[in-house]
C-alpha cells in the first residue's frame, strides 16, 4: 500500500498531461517509426533558438550538456536535466525510506511514475527560472524573460511526453536514453570533424586539426596537446579505447545455474553482469554534480561575487574567465572534472578528490538502486520463483535462491559502481570526446537497444513466447 506521500498524487494525476498506452498490438516497424519520430522532434528542437536569446548560454556547462542531451541557447537548453534531477530526488527519498513505496505493487509503481512526472515539470520550471534569474542569457527584458520561461517549460513538457510515449509501448527503449545517445554521437562527430576555427588557429575538430598540423609542417605534439579544452588526438585515441573497455565490461558476468521446475530437463543460467545496475549510478552522480555546479554558480552570481561569504564559498567559489564564471574552489571545483592531462598534472589533488567523490557517489547510487529498481536479491529471487524457476539442488522457495544471490549481487553492484566511476573519471582526464560519462552511457544504451530489438524481433517471429515471458 502506497504511503501518504504517494497517495497525495492521486488527484494530481487527473490534471497532468499524459500519453495513452496503445490499445492494440504495436508492431516492430511501427515502434521503430515512432522512435525515429521522437528523435527527429528532439533534434529539431535542439536546433531551434530561444526567442530573444539566440544560441547563447553558459559555455561552462558544455560537458554537462552532453550528458543531459541539452543544446546551448535552444529549446533543448534544459535537455533531460529536469527529468533526471526529479528521478534522483525521488530515488533518494525512496531508497532512504523517507517515502514508502512497494515497487512490486502496480498501484505504487503507477503513483511513483505520476510523482516523477509532476516533479519533472516542477524542476523544469525551477531550472528555467534559475537560468533566467542567474543571468545565463545576460540581462533580459521582463517580457522576453517571460517568453523564454514559457518556451523552456513547454519544451520540457514535450520531452517528458516523448519519453512517456516511447516507454508506454509506442516506441523502443526510453526517450531519455535515445536523446542521450543522440547528443553523445553528435558531440563525437563534432569534436572529430568540425571544420570551424578553434582557439589555436586551427579547426576545432581533432582530425581536421591534425591534418592541418601535418600540412603546415608543425610538430605532431601540437595536435596531441591543445590548450583551451580543444579536442586532441589523445582524446580521439582515448575515446576509441574507452569504447572497447566498456564493451568488454558489458560482457563480463557471473552465471548462476537455474532449472525450470515443471520440466526437469530444462536448465539455464541466470546472468549477473559486472555492470549489474548498468550506467544508472553514473547518470545520477552526473545529475548531482551538475546541480551542485549550477546552483553554486547561481548563488555566487547573485550573492557572492567577491567570494566573501564563508558558507557559500564551501559550495563554490568562482572567477570570471573567457567563457564566463569558472570554479576556483569549494565543492563545485572538486566535482568538475579536469578535462586534459595537462590540467591533471598541474593540479593532481583536484583530480584525486574528483575520482574519490565520483567513486563514492557511484557506489552509493548502485546500492540504492538495488532496492529501488527491483534488482535486490530478494526481488530477483521472487521473480525467478514466480517464473517457475529454481536452483538445482535446492527446494523451490525464494529464500535459498535469495541467500545464493546475496553472495553475488551486492558485491557485483559495488564493484560495478567503482568501475563505472573510474572509467568516467579517467576518461575525462584523457579528454575523450563526449565526456567519459557520455561514452559510458552511449555504449550501454546501444547494447540495451540491441537487446530490445532482438527481443522484439523474436517475439514477432514466435508470438507464443509472449505468454512464457509474461508479455
Amino acid at each position: 500500500m502506497a504511503g501518504r506521500f504517494l497517495q497525495a498524487f492521486k488527484p494530481v494525476s487527473r490534471f497532468l498531461p499524459e500519453v495513452s498506452p496503445p490499445d492494440r498490438k504495436v508492431g516492430l516497424n511501427e515502434k521503430i517509426f515512432w522512435t525515429i519520430m521522437a528523435l527527429a522532434i528532439y533534434l529539431v528542437m535542439r536546433e531551434v533558438p530561444l526567442y530573444g536569446v539566440g544560441l547563447r548560454g553558459g559555455w561552462e556547462l558544455t560537458y554537462m550538456r552532453v550528458i543531459f542531451a541539452s543544446g546551448r541557447g535552444s529549446l533543448m537548453e534544459l535537455g533531460i536535466g529536469p527529468i533526471v534531477t526529479a528521478g534522483l530526488i525521488l530515488q533518494l527519498l525512496a531508497g532512504s525510506g523517507i517515502i514508502t513505496c512497494d515497487f512490486s505493487n502496480p498501484e505504487d509503481r503507477a503513483l511513483f511514475t505520476v510523482a516523477s512526472k509532476f516533479f519533472s515539470i516542477v524542476m523544469t520550471g525551477v531550472q528555467a527560472s534559475a537560468y533566467i534569474i542567474g543571468g545565463v542569457y545576460g540581462s533580459l527584458d521582463p517580457r522576453v524573460a517571460l517568453i523564454v520561461f514559457l518556451e523552456l517549460l513547454a519544451a520540457g513538457v514535450v520531452i517528458i511526453l516523448l519519453d512517456e510515449m516511447i516507454q508506454k509501448g509506442w516506441g523502443i527503449g526510453s526517450g531519455v536514453s535515445l536523446f542521450i545517445l543522440a547528443g553523445v554521437a553528435q558531440n563525437i562527430i563534432w569534436d572529430s570533424l568540425d571544420p570551424l576555427p578553434g582557439g589555436d588557429g586551427k579547426s576545432h575538430g581533432a582530425i581536421v586539426a591534425f591534418i592541418q598540423t601535418i600540412l603546415n609542417g608543425e610538430p605532431i605534439q601540437n595536435a596531441l596537446f591543445r590548450r583551451g579544452g580543444l579536442p586532441t588526438l589523445i582524446g580521439l585515441f582515448a575515446t576509441i579505447a574507452v569504447f572497447l573497455v566498456v564493451i568488454y565490461a558489458q560482457g563480463v558476468r557471473v552465471e548462476v545455474p537455474i532449472s525450470y521446475a515443471r520440466f526437469r530437463g530444462f536448465r539455464g543460467r541466470y546472468p549477473i553482469a559486472l555492470l549489474y545496475v548498468s550506467n544508472l549510478p553514473v547518470i545520477f552522480t552526473s545529475a548531482l554534480f551538475a546541480n551542485i555546479y549550477f546552483w553554486s554558480q547561481f548563488l555566487w552570481s547573485n550573492y557572492n561575487r567577491n567570494n566573501s561569504n564563508i558558507w557559500l564559498n564551501i559550495l563554490g567559489m568562482y572567477q570570471l574567465g573567457d567563457h564566463g564564471p569558472e570554479p576556483i574552489g569549494g565543492l563545485a571545483y572538486y566535482v568538475t572534472a579536469p578535462r586534459s592531462l595537462l590540467t591533471v598534472i598541474e593540479n593532481p589533488t583536484r583530480a584525486l578528490v574528483f575520482v574519490l567523490i565520483m567513486i563514492v557517489c557511484c557506489i552509493f547510487f548502485s546500492i540504492t538502486w538495488l532496492e529501488v529498481g527491483g534488482l535486490s536479491p530478494r526481488m530477483v529471487a521472487k521473480q525467478l520463483v514466480d517464473s517457475g524457476m529454481q536452483i538445482p539442488g535446492f527446494r523451490r522457495s525464494s529464500r535459498p535462491i535469495e541467500l545464493i544471490l546475496q553472495r553475488y549481487i551486492p558485491t557485483v553492484a559495488i564493484l560495478g559502481g567503482i568501475i563505472v566511476g573510474l572509467i568516467a573519471a579517467i576518461s575525462d582526464f584523457l579528454g575523450v570526446f563526449g565526456s567519459g560519462t557520455g561514452i559510458l552511457l552511449a555504449v550501454g544504451i546501444v547494447y540495451q537497444y540491441y537487446q530490445l530489438l532482438m527481443r522484439e524481433q523474436v517475439l514477432e517471429m514466435y508470438p507464443a513466447l509472449k505468454r512464457f515471458l509474461g508479455e
